[in-house]
């Protein structure tokens, strides 16, 4: 069993900075593919960075060359970095295996941008 505690958010003027977390505990981290996935209310949520076992990084065109997404498996912990914070990165943000796991996704962690 996985479980992924999501922490580092908050409130941050546009064009701000933030630094998300993700400490999984568990076996196998390492050998995962592993995301970051957000979601405003209403609507689905979306993976917006992922990372593989491998270190290979891929991001949505929303947040490419504005996000990365980093892991160190010796902590079990994975990171999203994001510079250059809009108005419309607010949401949710979560993070999972990639594909996902239903029974995996924890609380999230809130980002809010302000204009």
């Amino acid at each position: 069993q996985v479980q992924l505690v999501e922490s580092g958010g908050g409130l941050v003027q546009a064009g701000g900075s933030l630094r998300l977390s993700c400490a999984a505990s568990g076996s196998s981290f390492s050998s995962n593919a592993m995301g970051w996935y957000r979601q405003v209310p209403g609507k689905q949520r979306d993976l917006v960075a992922l990372i593989t076992s491998a270190g290979n990084t891929h991001y949505a065109d929303s947040v490419k060359g504005r996000f990365t997404i980093s892991r160190d498996n010796a902590k079990n912990t994975v990171y999203l970095q994001m510079n250059s914070l809009k108005p419309e990165d607010t949401a949710v943000y979560y993070c999972n295996t990639v594909p996902f796991r239903n029974h995996y996704w924890g609380q999230g962690t809130p980002v809010t941008v302000s204009s």
